[in-house]
């Protein structure tokens, strides 16, 4: 019985500059390499992966572009082990991104699912110093503003509140996810639409969820953390999807 080729998948081919940068990622791993530790060498790399120079040099820009090591040039220069910041790592997911459509429902259907579980993973670990900064966030929009550059601020540390909380959890994962879903509510087009507009907003509710919440992480109470979150989502999203629709109806009756 003959094969017929046309229909055989090759499997794919890697390219060798990425081999190396494969191979080098390994090496950090198994020498247990750490931030500001230095690679070896270019000539050495070149000889131990038998590559040309170009070649390593190209897979060490990739190394940098990925934001897993920095060159330096001169004396005691080279490529070091760099550690790459939530900020750079979350730039990288935005150009992903960039190109699909986001909507706050897409974004509020995962905060309903993970705040309240970041939120009971962070309530061991927050100390007295972190309730505080939690009111202390809360006392920049518990009030009117006074124009719209405070506007902005109040709306910012709104979800500067949940950065907070997330950032006690000892499950980086979740923390990163939980992060990005609040820089996406930053960043979005119509979310930025939505805090410049002067909409009056009722802070009341949320600010008493929040209340709420600290009084449950400070007591280390698990199911009352993950209650207070849940109904705090639902709400939030509530809010956000009111605003949105008033917005809306406002373009459409400028466009009439």
């Amino acid at each position: 019985m003959s094969t017929d080729k046309s229909s055989v998948i090759d499997p794919v081919r890697i390219k060798r500059t990425d081999e190396i940068v494969n191979a080098i990622k390994e090496t950090i791993m198994a020498d247990n390499l750490t931030p500001g530790d230095r690679l070896p060498q270019e000539k050495d790399l070149i000889e131990r992966y038998s590559a040309s120079k170009s070649t390593v040099r190209e897979a060490l820009k990739s190394l940098e572009v990925q934001g897993l090591i920095r060159t330096k040039t001169g004396p005691g220069g080279g490529a070091f082990i760099d550690s790459m910041t939530e900020s750079r790592a979350m730039s990288l997911l935005s150009n992903y991104l960039f190109t699909r459509e986001i909507s706050i429902k897409d974004i509020y259907t995962l905060r309903k699912l993970l705040e309240p579980v970041v939120a009971v993973s962070a309530m061991e670990n927050i100390d007295s110093a972190g309730i505080q900064k939690l009111y202390d966030i809360i006392a920049i929009y518990d009030h009117e503003p006074a124009d719209e550059d405070e506007r902005w601020q109040q709306r910012m540390a709104e979800l500067d509140f949940h950065t907070v909380v997330a950032s006690y959890s000892d499950n980086v994962l979740l923390v990163f996810i939980c992060h990005f879903l609040q820089r996406l509510l930053k960043d979005l087009a119509v979310c930025k639409d939505i805090y410049l507009k002067p909409e009056p907003v009722d802070r009341c509710q949320g600010i008493e969820y929040q209340y709420q919440l600290i009084e449950a992480l400070r007591r280390k109470n698990a199911q009352k953390v993950q209650a207070v979150m849940e109904a705090h989502m639902n709400y939030a999203e509530h809010v956000m999807l009111e605003l949105q629709a008033t917005l809306q109806e406002r373009f459409l009756s400028e466009e009439r």
